[in-house]
């Protein structure tokens, strides 16, 4: 006998553990440590980025004591280079804060799905490891149990056949079907043919260019349709036909169709409509919007710079619609009475929703972009504009942005142009689908673009000013960016051209001619006011409104030439709508309708 087997049978009870015996063993240590390290990961994660969150929000740009004096100093000094220069640096350095830390929050994101999944696998296999299996009984009975319950096994599914029959056969002479009854129905369910009714109640195209539907007008695009002899005299009292108190506070602009002008207005307790007598003045009512179907009971913060009424309405000359910061969406009947009201979700913007309703002929469009972003965030909605049936909604990758959209007719196609960080995209108005997008968004995008000789024309706040043929399709930034311009881009107001120039206004006060065939710097001016109202081209002349009550003429030529500059006891923030020779201007305080008296 060896020693070996000696040693063995003097143990016969020993339990000697191989190393299989001790993998599950060792594999639970692991997981468990596992489990501990990605809680604990997830953990400094979260923190990491609720810190970031809070600490973003105490450091508002806008709130910069330096930045705040630096513009109070620009005030007193508004041709000193150098607090410019400083603004400028300031700024750019808030954009890149601003830009990092989005980048933080993606990739803080990513951090935080990938500890959360190993954290579930390593939970879910500790489970399974440890459960204990389910160890059945045999349960002995009689066999008259087995009959019974073999009986009312049978009853219960007579019963339930029964119920069935009388269920189908109630549904048969009850019941209509959801298919279409007629070929008519068929086409009005497709969006292919609306019946005669419908046709008749949606006006032409030629009546919209004809009014002031929307923001910057019936094109998105701030030229004034139809002759006009405009001229500004002194006093400045006599170019003013009327003014009206607006009792609501908002920065959006006026909308006119025939003789109403409509204006929104209202904080986080109260929002409304303003309805106004293009003619006289006079408002003819006011209507809250209250007891929207989904609307917030705790109403979002919103900086008071932009406030609940930034977006400007829009009417289709049936319905005046309006958009607020807390997503309510409503249309009113001219008479005031409601059409129909929604809540489309509370906008995710740390600046609060400013993107103006777009209408054309049976649809709205909303622009509905956020800081999360897609997939789910930002997003482009086509409603009925009669009833407010969700025609399409088509999810958007791209960023939070103020910018309104335009609707164009180009490349055979009726195309809607957004812009937001960082993409120039155009969707088909038909379906919402995606057409062409361009990479050339930088910054804070609150200019809309406008559409003139052929060309898509962009300011990028903090890239330039750019011109794209919105013939492409896919991604179309190296292929049809016609020109770029590396001079100042406004960070507030759009471009508009008269076809042959584009003028561009920044904020302090510098106005920008370009040749629209090539993006050339023609000229550069120095007004020396403040400009936060969009310019728009009037006949042959550019009309410009400031912060301080300036408003101004000034010659739509390769040559700077200012001709009339008048001074209203009022501030300017939102851009004028021009109908029938009269331009109506809404101030902080009044509606005010400018024009010549004696001109009809």
């Amino acid at each position: 006998m060896t020693e070996s087997n000696a040693r063995t049978q003097s143990c016969p009870d020993a339990q000697v553990e191989s190393p299989d015996a001790l993998a599950p063993r060792r594999l639970g240590a692991s997981l468990s440590r596992t489990l501990w390290i990605a809680a604990l990961f997830c953990g400094l994660v979260s923190a990491t980025m609720l810190y970031q969150h809070w600490s973003a929000a105490e450091r508002d740009p806008w709130k910069s004591p330096r930045l705040l004096a630096l513009k109070e100093q620009l005030r007193e000094s508004p041709t000193d280079e150098t607090v410019k220069a400083e603004i400028r640096r300031l700024d750019l350095e808030f954009r890149e804060r601003y830009v990092r830390r989005l980048s933080l929050n993606k990739t803080g994101g990513w951090l935080l799905v990938g500890g959360l999944a190993a954290l579930l696998i390593a939970a879910r296999t500790i489970v399974r490891q440890t459960a204990q299996p389910y160890l059945p009984k045999r349960r002995v009975a009689a066999p008259q149990h087995w009959f019974n319950l073999a009986a009312q096994s049978r009853w219960g599914v007579a019963g339930i056949g029964a119920l069935a029959v009388v269920g189908l056969a109630a549904l048969a002479f009850t019941a209509r079907s959801p298919l279409p009854q007629s070929a008519a129905e068929l086409d009005r369910l497709l969006g292919r043919a609306p019946d005669a009714e419908a046709v008749a109640d949606l006006p032409t195209l030629a009546e919209f260019r004809a009014n002031w539907p929307r923001f910057r007008g019936a094109d998105g695009n701030g030229v004034a349709s139809g002759e006009w002899k405009l001229s500004f005299t002194e006093p400045a009292a006599a170019n003013v036909l009327w003014k009206s108190p607006v009792p609501v506070g908002g920065f959006n602009s006026p909308i006119v169709w025939g003789n109403r002008v409509f204006l929104s207005g209202g904080d986080a307790d109260r929002r409304e409509v303003l309805c106004y007598d293009a003619i006289s003045g006079q408002l003819l009512w006011q209507r809250v919007v209250e007891k929207v179907p989904g609307s917030p009971a705790r109403q979002p913060d919103i900086p008071e710079m932009t406030g609940f009424a930034a977006p400007t309405m829009a009417t289709d000359g049936r319905r005046a619609f309006v958009i607020f910061a807390n997503g309510d969406l409503a249309a009113f009947n001219f008479d005031g009475s409601i059409a129909w009201a929604k809540n489309i979700g509370v906008p995710k913007n740390m600046y609060g929703h400013a993107s103006s309703l777009a209408v054309w002929p049976g649809r709205l469009i909303v622009q509905l972009d956020q800081d999360d972003g897609a997939p789910g965030g930002s997003k482009l909605l086509a409603f009925d504009s009669a009833t407010g049936r969700l025609t399409w909604e088509r999810k958007r990758s791209v960023h939070d942005s103020w910018a309104s959209p335009i609707i164009i007719e180009a490349a055979g196609k009726t195309q809607i142009i957004t812009l937001a960080l960082q993409w120039a995209i155009s969707h088909s108005f038909d379906d919402g689908n995606e057409l062409w997008r361009a990479e050339i968004m930088e910054g804070e995008i609150a200019p809309s673009p406008t559409f003139a000789s052929g060309w898509v024309v962009i300011a990028s706040p903090s890239a330039g000013l750019f011109a794209i043929r919105p013939d492409g399709a896919g991604d179309v930034t190296k292929s049809h960016v016609t020109w770029a311009s590396e001079e100042p881009a406004p960070d507030i107001t759009s471009p508009v051209s008269n076809g042959e120039l584009v003028f561009t206004a920044l904020t302090m006060g510098a106005l920008l001619c370009f040749d629209v065939k090539d993006g050339k710097l023609l000229w550069e001016h120095e007004l020396e006011l403040e400009i936060q109202s969009s310019p728009s081209i009037v006949g042959d002349q550019l009309l410009l409104a400031s912060a301080k009550g300036h408003v101004l003429l000034i010659k739509a030529a390769r040559e700077f030439n200012e001709t009339a500059r008048i001074k209203l006891e009022d501030a300017f923030y939102a851009s004028p709508a021009l109908v029938d020779g009269r331009i109506y201007l809404r101030g902080t305080t009044n509606l005010w309708c400018l024009g010549n008296a004696n001109v009809p």
